[in-house]
């Protein structure tokens, strides 16, 4: 919830300026930045500085996925858009013309981002901002950037108004999706639980932002524009195939899961008590492009292209799900296996099966946790000019999970690591296989659009 004014200037009288994040709000979790388990001291710049600030919102607010997604995109853009008005290294379609050529980019960057920023996560970011800027001698070229970053920061606001994100908008169906009415069709699970601390859900009183799709994306021509294909019929062999894998490899009990495939269930979990999945995407493009020689607006591009094609991964998957309305495993297993039609003998109802993690609150078709890590994994690969790598990572969020602690992974590719996430969800037994497959071909398609078409450096 946003501070009061009273919260605000009892916490600037009371934190020191470097304390980053003092003023954030954190009522539950940590106020511990992220930049310390993967970011080498020599590497930290104002880049990673102003994004962990947003991880931290988005964990201490605890922001969900979709959510998550847009509230990165606007700052990270802004930043972008501010610096590169200045150093004019980039085109861009947001028309926002040469900035002052004396203005430091740098300072323009964390202005137009805290100006960004406080709109979508309604933190007005004052100890933030007052401690990144007394980094900088005054000088005209900080007064310039000042001036020049506010004008950007607000220009950026003021492009994505009436976006479509407004609550009243993207809260409700408004009769944008049409709801199924066969036995595919999409209703809450339950009984109602989930993996954190106190009560798992208030309430099932709707689903999960119907109206999410319908968001102006960033560098989409619209939410449907990589929607997924026709789902399978309830009464084919494929979805027969599908039931059963699921059963077998989901429970809760499953006796054909591996404890690797365990761990790599919980390991990429991200419920919104963390970074959440395109936080951590946008974590570890952090963790993988400190080292690749990047110069300060080379990263601002990078990490705009990261947060906005995030955004529109979140876009994409929430059309996909509204518009085909699929039920998820667990409520098809326990209730609605002898509706399907299906004269496959394995398609029979168990009533006591369990997801092994807590099944989400809005239709299954396709996966967010594959479109995001999709996205993410393609477009640091397309900034690296290589998909290999060699890293290792634990889980930065043990709320949830301590069983986590000192579980370290190791990825010999991007596209591992984004193939892994999406499985995760297999293994927990919350999607279906071709809930994975469609949303990774989505999410690539999105980072590879995105890459070859916004932010082309000039001739």
């Amino acid at each position: 919830m946003p501070l009061s004014r009273r919260q605000i200037l009892k916490c600037m009288a009371a934190a020191p300026l470097a304390n980053l994040a003092a003023c954030s709000t954190a009522p539950f979790g940590s106020r511990h930045s992220y930049l310390s388990q993967i970011i080498e001291p020599q590497n930290q710049n104002t880049v990673f500085h102003w994004i962990d600030i947003t991880l931290q919102q988005v964990r201490d607010q605890r922001i969900t996925p979709p959510r998550a997604a847009y509230n990165f995109a606007m700052p990270m853009t802004a930043g972008f858009l501010a610096a590169n008005g200045i150093t004019q290294d980039y085109q861009e379609p947001f028309g926002l013309g040469v900035g002052p050529s004396n203005a430091d980019p740098e300072i323009a960057y964390g202005v137009a981002f805290a100006v960004a920023a406080a709109e979508v996560f309604q933190q007005p970011f004052i100890v933030e901002r007052n401690s990144f800027l007394k980094r900088f001698a005054n000088s005209e070229a900080k007064s310039s950037a000042i001036e020049w970053g506010k004008k950007v920061g607000r220009h950026v606001v003021k492009m994505r108004n009436d976006d479509g994100a407004e609550p009243s908008e993207a809260n409700f169906y408004l009769g944008r999706y049409k709801r199924r009415n066969d036995s595919l069709k999409w209703s809450l699970t339950g009984p109602f639980y989930g993996a954190k601390p106190g009560p798992g859900f208030d309430s099932f009183n709707r689903a999960l932002f119907p109206g999410h799709g319908q968001i102006k994306p960033w560098t989409m021509a619209s939410g449907s524009q990589f929607r997924a294909t026709e789902f399978y019929h309830s009464a084919s062999p494929e979805f027969a195939e599908e039931f059963e894998n699921i059963r077998l490899l989901g429970s809760a009990d499953s006796h054909i899961r591996t404890k690797d495939q365990s761990e790599i269930a919980l390991f990429w979990e991200d419920g919104p008590w963390g970074l959440t999945p395109p936080g951590r995407f946008i974590y570890i493009g952090m963790q993988v492009l400190q080292n690749q020689g990047l110069s300060f607006i080379e990263l601002a591009r990078s990490f705009a292209l990261i947060g906005m094609t995030q955004c529109d991964a979140s876009i994409a998957a929430w059309d996909s799900k509204y518009f085909y309305d699929i039920v998820r495993p667990e409520s098809a297993i326990r209730q609605r296996a002898e509706k399907f039609g299906n004269s496959d003998p394995r398609v029979t109802p168990q009533a006591n099966w369990r997801s092994y993690i807590p099944t989400p609150g809005f239709p299954t078709y396709t996966s967010g946790h594959s479109t995001f890590g999709a996205a993410g994994a393609e477009m640091i690969a397309l900034v690296r000019g290589e998909n290999k790598i060699s890293i290792s990572g634990q889980a930065p969020d043990l709320v949830i999970w301590p069983q986590l602690r000192d579980i370290n992974r190791h990825w010999t590719s991007l596209s591992q690591i984004a193939e892994e996430n999406g499985l995760s969800r297999l293994y927990g037994g919350v999607h279906w296989e071709l809930d994975h497959t469609q949303a990774m071909t989505a999410g690539r398609r999105i980072a590879q659009q995105a890459y070859n078409n916004f932010f082309q450096k000039k001739a």
